[in-house]
């Protein structure tokens, strides 16, 4: 293998292995695992022809079978929540009813019937469909919703909630229009239903929630936030999605006073924030945030936003400014006075600035401060119209490449 591509391969594999796997602390450890990877791209060199510069769909996109192998897709993931497994040690469930909705007494073959079971579920979908709740769809753990095959939308209604379990995937869906629940019951388990109260109208709700990876998915216009995660939620990754059309886009913690949020760790990685946008993309509390490789082409207010103290490491990212010069700002430091936001570990690196964007950074400069809020190694910002070229959810048919 030639010098110059080794380095590169080394550039490539050795920041994530050391950022993202607090298991590998022996550096001998690191040293064989980066030549084992080294070892499989040169098995797969077939393989590459087709890369897109997206790990994520570098992993699974390129196979014309995959609608026949797809829980492969659960050992795509990157970022903090490269762990979430979801349904992939279990069973496939096709969701054959779009209608019919009952939040108590759930209809087998109904979305709803498949999220709250207690094993672990691949969850499908016969045929496109338009599904709308009647009540938020409270999953149970270790599920994967995969939309892959079919235009599933999830819209109209509440829409997901993933409160106090754990593995879950989001792939290929369409979640948009939701709206705030009613004070109801709602089934969480085959055994188990209970009263709700009033819900946000989040399009993905996670509240204390973990290892979860929100993926390829096309949001837009809710009652709240397109995908807000709050009240000690963590392991989390946000990749590949098209989201447009929305104010608050993405709330991650869930008040200045609640501390429980300090160990929130997000991944938010080759997003597109397209048209329509104002907002929070994200808006970050306490915790620590990786924010790399996304395409910023409009915001009205500010892109990336904080309070109470979070580290928020920006990496490799396309921010496109509007042309009102009054929004060019980037960043936005909330509810503190300059004296104690300016101690904020707050970075631009590597990131382009076009049409006037600007980030301004806060606290620290030095790599260390970030450590906790690195999972992934940033692509050049020259790049980032390639990795997020097929942000949203995608056109897969089975029998050809997605």
């Amino acid at each position: 293998m030639a010098p110059s591509f080794l380095f590169l391969l080394l550039t490539v594999f050795l920041p994530s292995l050391i950022a993202s796997s607090p298991t590998l602390k022996d550096p001998e450890l690191v040293v064989q695992e980066v030549h084992r990877k080294l070892n499989a791209s040169r098995r797969k060199l077939g393989f590459l022809s087709c890369n897109t510069g997206n790990p994520i769909d570098d992993c699974w996109r390129c196979d014309s079978n995959w609608e026949k192998n797809r829980q492969k897709l659960a050992d795509c993931a990157i970022g903090f929540g490269k762990n979430a497994i979801g349904g992939r040690d279990g069973k496939i469930y096709v969701v054959t009813e779009s209608g019919g909705d009952d939040p108590v007494n759930p209809k087998p073959g109904t979305l709803r019937h498949a999220v709250i079971q207690d094993e672990p579920l691949w969850i499908i979908f016969a045929r496109d469909m338009v599904i709308q709740l009647k009540e938020e769809l409270i999953m149970n753990s270790y599920k994967t919703i995969d939309g892959r095959g079919a235009s599933v939308h999830i819209a109209n209604g509440p829409c997901i909630t993933i409160q106090g379990v754990t593995n879950i995937i989001i792939h290929g869906i369409h979640i948009h229009d939701c709206k705030q629940g009613g004070n109801a019951m709602v089934r969480d388990s085959p055994q188990h239903y209970g009263w709700r109260t009033i819900s946000d109208g989040d399009g993905v709700s996670i509240f204390g929630g973990s290892h979860v990876w929100v993926d390829h998915c096309s949001l837009s216009n809710c009652k709240d936030g397109l995908i807000d995660a709050i009240h000690g939620s963590t392991a989390i990754t946000i990749t590949n999605n098209y989201m447009t059309h929305h104010d608050k886009v993405m709330l991650l913690g869930h008040s200045d006073s609640y501390t429980q949020d300090k160990g929130m760790q997000v991944t938010i990685a080759f997003n597109h924030f397209g048209e329509g946008l104002v907002q929070r993309m994200p808006r970050c509390r306490h915790g620590y945030f990786h924010v790399v490789n996304n395409d910023y082409t409009h915001w009205e207010m500010y892109a990336i936003g904080g309070s109470a103290d979070p580290t928020i490491n920006s990496q490799g990212n396309r921010f496109l400014a509007p042309n009102d010069r009054f929004s060019k700002e980037v960043t936005k430091h909330e509810d503190a006075p300059e004296s104690q936001w300016k101690s904020w570990n707050w970075r631009s690196e590597g990131d382009l600035m076009l049409n006037g964007a600007c980030f301004t950074p806060s606290g620290a400069g030095a790599s260390s401060s970030y450590a906790k809020a690195s999972s992934l190694g940033a692509r050049p910002s020259s790049l980032v119209s390639s990795i997020t070229a097929g942000a949203g959810s995608l056109n897969c048919r089975k029998g050809s490449h997605c």
